[in-house]
């Protein structure tokens, strides 16, 4: 394990099924990861900027731990998560390590426990599920792990100040960070998709003028949003964009600027909803909307609306459907996919965790001795083509840059890399590391041979 960093981060860790998620969620004070009674959901890790009691940090959900030593379990879905969870350990500066109260200590507990005493770093236990003051004597046995015990339960809000009253003063100092911009999420489709009733029925208000006229709104109209309140609040700057029509001779002036307005609401954007009419199914428009994206390297969501009066009508299910969208749309295969109705409500809420995450996914810092790692594990499992009588050779990679996510691979030869090989790296990335949403960018960068180098200074 590394030596300690001077960052201001906090990592939830612990076996599955303990409420890690529950708990993350209940500290930054609103609903980020998923919280499920089936083991396993979070299996990459949650990031999030957040702050308790004026003190400001990064905290890390985990995936639960389904094995700690380091022989692979032939789970490939496990090996990631435990790889996840190894990099959070390392980046954190205290490590919040969550037990199930109700259940006991278990052997995995007992594993985890021994990895982070070999961590050196400040561990404190949440013992989880402590739902009344009557279950809390029932934490003393859990000092047998070794590290302080705070019975907490993140369903019901006990406990949680106490553990981090605890845990913040572990925290090395560090400067107040400036108050930052609202997320920027623009909302973008055809005319009539429902792009208007869509912001309207999350802002439970008819701030945008909603009609069954296409071309309603003919300018992009920028609305603050809040969710939650105090230090906790997620502020969102939310664009509503004219629809756009397809350019024609007949197209006029108003048609023109209202196509430029949303194709620069896209470039002004952190995340870009794509709203699509599940009637219609993706039509021209909506791919030159998602090649725009492509291009202005966006976060994306995609939504497919008035999902209830398509299943009313044509009997199509969600498992029939995304297939064939994905079909149309391969480019855009990394974006996740929602079904909604703005009409009755149907999934709005959970759109917005879902623009939360991709926003999450576009700022995702990647660790740099995983990600070489990865290259080189894909490298080896799909060596590259020979071009000009050699391969591609990547010697280093790393990081150089968030929104999109930016890959540095130093390499022998740039024109060795074909397109298609780069897609096959990208790929392996989204594989290891999740990224869902989020543009991925590599860059080759040539690295000149220290043989050759040598022989130019000597000759």
């Amino acid at each position: 394990m590394s030596e300690l960093k001077q960052t201001r981060t906090i990592a939830i860790v612990g076996r599955p099924n303990v409420g890690k998620s529950a708990l993350f969620n209940r500290i930054i004070g609103r609903r980020v990861s998923i919280v499920h009674e089936q083991e396993g959901v979070t299996r990459d890790r949650v990031v999030c900027e957040t702050e308790w009691n004026e003190e400001h940090f990064e905290l890390i959900d985990t995936g639960g731990l389904g094995t700690i030593d380091s022989r692979p379990t032939g789970d490939v879905l496990v090996n990631r998560t435990n790889e996840q969870v190894e990099v959070a350990v390392s980046d954190a500066a205290v490590i919040i390590f969550t037990v199930d109260l109700t259940a006991g200590i278990m052997p995995m507990d007992e594993e985890v426990a021994r990895v982070l005493h070999r961590a050196n770093r400040p561990v404190f236990i949440a013992a989880n599920k402590a739902d009344n003051a009557s279950r809390d004597e029932e934490t003393y046995g859990f000092d047998a792990l070794g590290f302080p015990v705070f019975p907490v339960s993140a369903l019901h809000n006990r406990g949680i100040s106490a553990l981090m009253e605890a845990v913040l003063p572990e925290l090395p100092e560090g400067e107040k960070p400036e108050d930052r911009d609202p997320l920027r999420v623009a909302v973008v489709g055809r005319p009539n998709s429902g792009k208007s009733s869509y912001i309207n029925r999350l802002l439970k208000g008819d701030r945008v003028i909603v009609s069954d006229i296409p071309g309603t709104t003919r300018d992009s109209i920028e609305i603050p949003f809040t969710i939650g309140k105090g230090p906790q609040a997620r502020h969102y700057q939310l664009i509503d964009t004219a629809g756009v029509n397809r350019r024609n001779r007949r197209s006029g002036a108003v048609e023109h600027y209202s196509n430029m307005r949303a194709e620069e609401s896209i470039d002004s954007a952190d995340v870009v909803v794509l709203l699509m009419d599940a009637s219609e199914g993706p039509k021209l428009q909506d791919k030159k909307l998602a090649a725009k994206i492509m291009e202005a390297k966006k976060g994306c969501v995609l939504m497919v609306n008035k999902w209830d009066l398509a299943e009313e009508a044509d009997g199509v299910t969600q498992t029939q459907y995304e297939p064939a969208l994905r079909k149309e749309m391969p480019f855009l295969g990394f974006a996740p996919l929602l079904f909604i109705s703005a009409e009755s409500g149907y999934n709005v809420k959970r759109s917005i965790d879902t623009i939360d995450y991709v926003a999450g996914q576009v700022e995702t810092k990647l660790t740099t001795g995983v990600l070489n790692r990865v290259i080189q594990d894909a490298m080896a499992k799909n060596p590259p083509p020979i071009v000009k009588g050699r391969p591609l050779k990547v010697y280093y990679a790393t990081q150089s840059g968030t929104k999109p996510i930016f890959i540095k691979l130093f390499v022998n030869n740039t024109l060795r890399a074909t397109d298609t090989y780069k897609r096959y790296l990208i790929n392996q990335l989204r594989k290891a590391f999740g990224l869902e949403g989020a543009p991925v960018e590599l860059k080759l960068v040539p690295r000149p041979r220290p043989d050759l180098e040598e022989k130019k200074r000597r000759s």
